[in-house]
């Protein structure tokens, strides 16, 4: 049993300056991570099957491509384990230094990979190596990045500050999809030759700013008040994953949260993509409403989590997930129309109300879910676990129910949907810990018990 003292002890939130400085860095990491990653997907949906799987029919050579994106998503837990460890034990800032430089190289030496018509079977055995880099790498990136935010920021504007990190995500996308979209107005032979390699090459300038900003930052000073608090009292270290693993509800939730923004987004950024190639647009066109959805997506994540310490996680959450349901169809019309006009219609919709009110509100949610000792563990195994199945598995699956039934969307609505609602009884299932009538956070709070409501 804690003492009364060890309760009441907080940091004070950061000031302006600092705070402003730690989201920007927050939001040009996470730029780069998921530029770097989202590029890949981008380029997997469209260009990869010709590049490394070219021994194969174009259908199986779609499914082999989107597959790799598996590999990455596979990976992402195993990151999420290890870097969510030393996040908690060593400190946020550094693992995030280490995440973004594993992202950049791995990046980068796709951009000089040898393709299959070149060396073969190594050349995929090559990519899929380092798309597991990628992986892990993402799979330490996004706690980090939303964590420093949420606990630089004072309570009532976590949800603001944590939806800038995520914001990333979407930006990343655009910035990407506007790369490959430039150098795809190329000869179509010089861009499969070349260039479709420099958006990859251009990740190593990418890191260098990131890295600049992250460096600049102060540690989290929720997790150096919790160390202190650790030190003085002489409390024996304990190990951030048996603390999440030993009350699991909290983590399982955070899981079952998340599969839908997951799904929604891989039927967007994936599948959608190639089903909009599929049915008459060209390749630059599908990567120039890439980019304008991501930029919607920006400014309805940010709006999304500036709402979210309004109304609450949950109602914003629960709010994208029915948009979801309700629009999945119409989405898959409008991209299957051929129209580049009514796909893009299709796409800023999909990103601007169901995509955004997750993924800009899920930072904070995950965070309230787990206490500081452990929350950087906690908040990555949920997000990352929820990314493999929902991100990794759901284009090839998505992929594969439209082949089997030979363009039919049927199998593919009930899937999307069916998930939608799983995932918003998860979170109403989960405590709303937004609301709470006091901004005090409870430093060190017993990992016996979820979060006291007046944490955050």
């Amino acid at each position: 049993m804690k003492s009364m003292k060890n309760e009441a002890v907080r940091p004070g939130p950061s000031t302006t300056k600092e705070l402003r400085r730690v989201i920007l860095a927050s939001y040009l990491g996470s730029v780069v991570e998921y530029y770097d990653f989202l590029l890949y997907v981008t380029a997997a949906s469209l260009v990869f099957s010709e590049l490394f799987f070219s021994n194969l029919s174009p259908a199986a050579g779609t499914i082999a491509s989107l597959g790799t994106l598996a590999v990455g998503y596979v990976s992402r837990p195993l990151g999420a384990l290890i870097f969510g460890h030393f996040g908690d034990k060593v400190g946020r800032k550094s693992v995030l230094v280490v995440t973004l430089i594993l992202m950049g190289v791995s990046t980068t030496l796709i951009g000089l990979l040898p393709t299959s018509n070149q060396v073969g079977m190594l050349a995929p055995i090559l990519l899929i190596t380092l798309r597991v880099m990628q992986g892990i790498s993402v799979g330490g990136e996004w706690a980090g990045a939303s964590l420093m935010a949420y606990e630089h920021a004072p309570a009532h504007r976590r949800g603001l500050a944590s939806s800038f990190a995520n914001a990333g995500g979407p930006t990343g996308t655009a910035l990407a999809g506007g790369m490959l979209g430039l150098f795809s107005l190329l000869p179509e032979e010089q861009f499969m030759a070349w260039g479709w390699r420099v958006p990859f090459l251009m990740s190593a300038v990418l890191v260098a700013i990131g890295l600049w900003t992250r460096l600049r930052i102060s540690e989290s000073p929720l997790f150096v008040e919790e160390q202190r608090r650790q030190k003085e009292s002489g409390e024996t270290p304990k190990v951030p994953l048996w603390e999440v693993l030993r009350a699991p509800r909290s983590l399982l939730l955070a899981f079952v949260a998340l599969l839908a923004p997951f799904t929604f987004n891989s039927t967007v950024g994936s599948f959608g993509l190639t089903y909009a190639r599929d049915n008459g647009l060209d390749v630059s066109a599908v990567l120039g409403i890439q980019v304008i959805g991501g930029l919607v997506c920006v400014g309805a994540e940010i709006a999304s989590g500036a709402l979210s310490d309004t109304y609450g996680r949950r109602a914003v959450l629960i709010f994208g997930m029915v948009a979801g349901a309700l629009f999945t169809y119409p989405f898959l019309l409008l991209v299957g129309s051929g129209s580049t006009g009514l796909t893009m219609l299709g796409f800023v919709v999909m990103y601007g109300l169901v995509i955004a009110p997750m993924f800009g509100t899920c930072g904070a949610f995950l965070s309230e879910q787990f206490s500081t000792g452990s929350r950087y563990t906690g908040a990555s195994l949920g997000y990352q676990g929820a990314s493999t199945i929902g991100g990794g598995f759901a284009p090839v699956i998505l992929a594969s129910l439209l082949a089997a039934q030979h363009g039919g969307l049927g199998l593919i609505l009930l899937l999307v949907i069916g998930v939608g609602v799983i995932s918003a009884l998860a979170v109403a299932a989960s405590s709303e810990r937004s609301l709470a009538p006091t901004a005090s956070e409870e430093v060190g709070a017993s990992p016996e018990s979820p979060v006291s409501s007046s944490t955050v």
